[in-house]
C-alpha cells in the first residue's frame, strides 16, 4: 500500500486526456475495459458502477470488463458481490468473459485491478500504442491513497467486497472527473 499519493497522476490524465481525444476524432464515446482474474467480482462491479455514474452525469461511454482466467466465461458475477452491489443501488448482470488481444485495440482506457492484472496486460500489449492505454484502478481513487490495488474479495467474506466496492466508487467517479475535464 502507498500512501500520499495525488490522484490522478499527471501520466493518467494524459493517457485519459489521449483516449478521450482518440474516440472525439472518431466521432464515438471513449471505451473503458476493466480487468481482473476471473471478471466476477472487481471487474464487473466497476463495470456496473461506472455504467450507473456515467449515466447519472449524463456522459456517454462504451464499458465493458474482462479477466484474465476464461473458467468462469458465461457466468453472472459472483453472488455475494451482487448483494453487496445491489444493496447500494448497482445491478450487476454482465457475463463473465476473458480478454483477448484484441481488446488492447479495442478500447481507449484499459484498467487493470491489482500488480498481477498490470503485469498480464503489459505483456499482452505486443505494442507501445496497446501499452500506452493500460492503467491501475486504484490511480483514480483520490480518497484512498493508502491503497495501490483492488484486492480481490473472492475469500474476504462481506467487508472484503464492501471495500471493494467503496475503491471502485471512489475510483469510477475520479476516472469520470478525468474524462470530463479531458
Amino acid at each position: 500500500m502507498k500512501e500520499n499519493i495525488k490522484r490522478p497522476t499527471p501520466e493518467v490524465v494524459r493517457i485519459v486526456k489521449d483516449a478521450v481525444s482518440r474516440a472525439r476524432e472518431e466521432s464515438r464515446p471513449p471505451r473503458v475495459l476493466f480487468v481482473c482474474l476471473g471478471n466476477i467480482c472487481r471487474s464487473p462491479a466497476a463495470d456496473g458502477i461506472l455504467r450507473d455514474m456515467a449515466a447519472e452525469r449524463g456522459m456517454q461511454l462504451e464499458i465493458d470488463s474482462a479477466g484474465f482466467y476464461g473458467g468462469h466465461a458465461g457466468d453472472l458475477p459472483d453472488s455475494r458481490m451482487r448483494e453487496a452491489a445491489f444493496a447500494r443501488g448497482y445491478r450487476l448482470n454482465h457475463r463473465a468473459r476473458k480478454i483477448r488481444p484484441y481488446d488492447l485495440d479495442d478500447f481507449d482506457i484499459v484498467i487493470g485491478m491489482d500488480d498481477m492484472n498490470l503485469r498480464d496486460l503489459h505483456n499482452l500489449a505486443t505494442t507501445d500504442e496497446r501499452d500506452a492505454r493500460i492503467v491501475r484502478m486504484t490511480d483514480f481513487a483520490p480518497a484512498h491513497p493508502e491503497y495501490d490495488s483492488v484486492p480481490d474479495p473472492y475469500y474476504e467474506g462481506a467487508a472484503g467486497f464492501e471495500l471493494v466496492l467503496n475503491l471502485l466508487e471512489d475510483a469510477c467517479s475520479g476516472l469520470l472527473d478525468c474524462v470530463e475535464n479531458a
